[in-house]
């Protein structure tokens, strides 16, 4: 049976899984709400971490070696680790919840990044311990990029497997609206302070709230996925394992079997990754060194495309389900090709409004693209590796692409004196990503166990039974 192949729809009031089993719409809404609400709070504390580095981080944790902006490029440097903690993260946690399950994972790294965050807020400067506070924040970071790097992979994955094989694309990508509200509320949340407090408050103490108030979302997100359960397929996937002892697992034999799987969802991941960064960090760059535009301006068109992106994102989703995986994602990575020859004189007018309709209209075109990737992923590998192939091609991406973005921007415009460039840079990546998709199968209502099935006839394996 081929693997695009539509399965029968659930019955009326119900939801399959991905592998065809009946599941309550509640308690899809409640898996989709665990995975959410997980996904919020990392990203919540992985975006407030870039907004501090460029607001307290320099002055507070490193020492003045010239200029202000020596700070500030120290902090971001740290800001950079977390982008090499992420691979390593998914890598373990991909093992891991290959193995013992997406559900424990995930209550590992919400634990895991709300501790971190925490105590980010809790630590003294570096006038009161010296080269300990930069190396501190600096391991902070590390860990918090770790445990962001294993959250993706079992947040989609709870979801796309508990989800029909009609409307896995809708289903899984609530996940990624999570993000857009992760960032607006670590907008809001140090506007908020920065705003109502004097800025030797603001720098004293007030940027530290905001890193405490995340241990409230975590405690809320670690309740809810204790109450989440196990996808059947997966259940029966780890019961094939440990009956099979021949049956392997993991990122090892994830490279091994399906090298091309990863470097698919690489390829996937690259376009819309650095497109991502150059909307939401190089164009803040642009307009407030080439232009001086007004920073809490800029921060409020942000807000608004955000909002706007987190509607958008379920949309595509269940457009994908439509009309197919690749042809959605193929149009993400053709508009985004052009998106910095018009977005660029939009900025250069100066005008508020064509300045958030430019950003808006950026964030648009990558959810064509971003939407769909839990999805599409999902059925690129077999359920007893999926946690490790999807960690492993989206993470490992984050550093070739987004980690680096906008710092290639910001040397082209510095060389260049000139937003051309950059463009170029965005349209070639996308011409990367629309390869990456012409090259794929289309998996639109793929049946997850006909993956399974297929898998363990290449490799000569047992099927796995489904759970009584």
């Amino acid at each position: 049976m081929s693997v695009n192949q539509k399965t029968g729809g659930p019955q009326p009031g119900m939801t399959g899984s991905g592998a065809g089993d009946g599941t309550e719409t509640s308690g899809l809404k409640k898996i989709v709400a665990a995975s959410m609400v997980g996904t919020v709070v990392e990203w919540y504390e992985f975006f407030l971490y870039a907004t501090a580095a460029s607001l307290v981080f320099g002055t507070l944790f490193f020492p003045n070696a010239g200029s202000e902006l020596d700070g500030i490029i120290a902090a971001f440097l740290t800001y950079a680790v977390g982008f090499i903690a992420r691979p390593l993260g998914g890598i373990v946690f991909g093992q891991i919840g290959d193995r013992l399950g997406r559900k424990h994972t995930l209550q590992v790294t919400i634990i895991m990044v709300g501790v971190a965050t925490f105590l980010m807020g809790c630590l003294p400067g570096f006038d009161t311990i010296g080269y300990w506070a930069p190396a501190l924040l600096v391991a902070l970071r590390f860990i918090q990029g770790f445990a962001v790097g294993g959250e993706w992979g079992g947040a989609v994955l709870l979801v796309a497997e508990h989800s029909p094989n009609a409307s896995r694309g809708f289903w899984s990508s609530w996940p990624q609206a999570a993000v857009p509200v992760g960032n607006l509320l670590a907008t809001l949340v140090l506007l908020t302070m920065s705003s109502l407090l004097p800025p030797d408050q603001f720098l004293s103490w007030g940027w530290r709230v905001a890193f405490w108030l995340s241990a409230i979302i975590v405690v809320i997100g670690y309740y809810i996925r204790t109450h989440v359960s196990e996808a059947p397929i997966f259940l029966e996937a780890r019961a094939q394992v440990e009956a099979e002892k021949a049956v392997s697992s993991g990122v090892l034999e994830v490279v091994r079997q399906y090298p091309r799987g990863i470097l698919g969802a690489m390829g996937l991941r690259f376009a819309e990754n650095i497109l991502y960064y150059i909307i939401v960090s190089f164009s803040i760059v642009y307009l407030v060194v080439v232009h001086k535009y007004d920073t809490s301006q800029l921060l409020l068109a942000l807000l608004i495309a955000h909002i706007v992106h987190f509607l958008v994102i379920p949309q595509v989703g269940r457009l994908s389900d439509r009309i197919g995986r690749k042809p959605v994602y193929l149009a993400g990575a053709v508009l985004g090709s052009t998106w910095a020859f018009f977005a660029f004189p939009l900025f250069d007018t100066l005008n508020p409004a064509l300045i958030v309709l430019a950003i808006t209209v950026g964030l648009c075109f990558h959810a064509l693209m971003y939407a769909g990737q839990p999805a599409i992923m999902s059925e690129m590998f077999p359920t007893r590796m999926r946690y490790s192939g999807v960690s492993l091609g989206y993470q490992v991406t984050s550093i070739l692409a987004g980690s680096m973005a906008p710092i290639i921007a910001a040397a082209l415009l510095q060389k260049y004196n000139s937003w051309v460039p950059v463009a170029l840079y965005i349209m070639i990546a996308c011409a990367i990503t629309v390869v990456a998709v012409l090259t794929l199968k289309e998996t639109k209502g793929a049946s997850l166990r006909d993956i399974d099935a297929v898998d363990a006839r290449k490799h000569g394996l047992p099927a796995a039974v489904p759970l009584s």
